[in-house]
C-alpha cells in the first residue's frame, strides 16, 4: 500500500482508532502497525493503551520451557516498555507473564494510575520492582503474583500498607504434580516458597479490605489461616485448594468468622512424597478422608 498522506481513504484519525480498538493485541501487533506509517502512528495513540492484556495469548499457547528463557523474557519486557510509552501514563491494567524487574520498574515509574497488575510466572520479578509498584501505584485494586518465587512476604506488607484499595490478591503456588515437569525448569519448581504462615500473616495484618484471595498450594498452617480470617473480615471468596497442611476442621473453625464469605475452595488433595519424587492423588471425599485419618501425621 502506498503512503499517500491520508488515513485509509480519508477517515478521520478518531474513526480509525475506533476501528483498530476492536482488534486483539495479537492482531494489532502483527497487522496494522506494519501497513503504513500513518497507521503505526494511530496504533500508538494513548487511547488504545489503557490496558495491556496478554493473558488470552498465554492461555492459548502451550506451556514450555521456552517461555522461561531470557530471550522470551526480553521480548515481553520490550513489549511492556513500548506500551508504557504509548499509553502516555494512562495505563491502568497490565496482564502479562514472564517479565522482569527492569520492565516492571519502568512501568511503575510512569503509570501511577495502575489498578490491575498480573505478572504470574515471572521468575525475575522481585521485591525491588514490587516495592516501586507499592509506592507509586497506590490505586491498585487487583494483584496477581502467582508462581513468582522471588517475591517474598515483604512485598505483601508493602502493597498492603500503601495500596488500601486492593480487593483481589492471587498468590498461588505451583503444585507438586508431574504436569509441570518438562514445561517449567526443574530448579524453579524446587525453589517454591515455603513461608506460607509468614505470607499469611502479612496478608492478615495489612490487607484489611481484601474481598477475594487465592493462595493455592500455599504451605500455610492453621495459624496462618487464622491470621487471614481475623485480619480480612470482608473476604467473599477464599481459594485454599492444595493447602495440604489444613484439615477440614481447621478451615471450618476459622472461616466461620467471615460473615461475608460466599465460597471457600478446600484443599481436596493430598500429596505424598517418596524421596525426591512427588506424586499427587485426588480424593473425591476429602472431608471424609480427613475425619478418618490423623491429618497431622500426613503433613509435609
Amino acid at each position: 500500500m502506498e503512503e499517500d498522506g491520508s488515513d485509509w481513504g480519508g477517515l478521520a484519525p478518531e474513526i480509525l482508532i475506533n476501528i483498530i480498538s476492536r482488534l486483539t493485541i495479537q492482531e494489532l501487533w502483527t497487522g496494522p502497525m506494519f501497513v503504513r506509517k500513518s497507521w503505526l502512528t494511530v496504533c500508538r495513540d494513548p487511547h488504545l493503551w489503557s490496558t495491556f492484556d496478554l493473558e488470552p495469548w498465554f492461555e492459548s499457547y502451550p506451556e514450555s520451557t521456552h517461555l522461561w528463557s531470557p530471550d522470551f523474557e526480553g521480548k515481553v519486557d520490550s513489549m511492556l516498555r513500548s506500551v508504557v510509552d504509548w499509553s502516555d501514563g494512562g495505563l491502568t491494567e497490565i496482564r502479562i507473564r514472564h517479565c522482569s524487574d527492569h520492565a516492571l520498574s519502568y512501568a511503575a515509574d510512569r503509570c501511577p494510575n495502575l489498578q490491575v497488575l498480573a505478572v504470574r510466572s515471572s521468575s525475575n520479578v522481585t521485591d525491588a520492582s514490587m516495592t516501586k509498584i507499592a509506592f507509586r501505584c497506590r490505586s491498585l485494586k487487583e494483584l496477581d503474583i502467582s508462581y513468582c518465587h522471588e517475591i517474598s512476604h515483604d512485598t505483601l506488607v508493602m502493597i498492603g500498607r500503601n495500596c488500601p484499595n486492593l480487593r483481589f490478591l492471587k498468590r498461588n503456588l505451583m503444585d507438586w504434580s508431574s504436569r509441570h515437569i518438562g514445561s517449567v525448569p526443574t530448579e524453579y519448581l524446587d525453589a517454591c516458597p515455603q513461608d506460607g504462615d509468614t505470607e499469611a500473616d502479612a496478608i492478615g495484618k495489612h490487607m484489611i479490605n481484601l474481598e477475594r484471595l487465592e493462595i493455592q498450594f500455599s504451605r500455610l498452617s492453621v495459624k496462618g489461616l487464622a491470621s487471614i480470617c481475623e485480619g480480612c473480615p470482608k473476604l467473599e471468596y477464599l481459594d485454599l485448594f492444595g493447602c495440604v497442611h489444613l484439615s477440614s476442621r481447621d478451615i471450618t473453625g476459622n472461616v466461620s468468622r467471615l460473615k461475608w464469605l460466599k465460597e471457600v475452595k478446600k484443599p481436596d488433595v493430598y500429596v505424598p512424597r517418596s524421596g525426591d519424587v512427588a506424586q499427587r492423588e485426588r480424593y473425591g471425599h476429602w472431608r471424609l478422608y480427613d475425619e478418618r485419618f490423623d491429618i497431622q501425621a500426613m503433613r509435609i
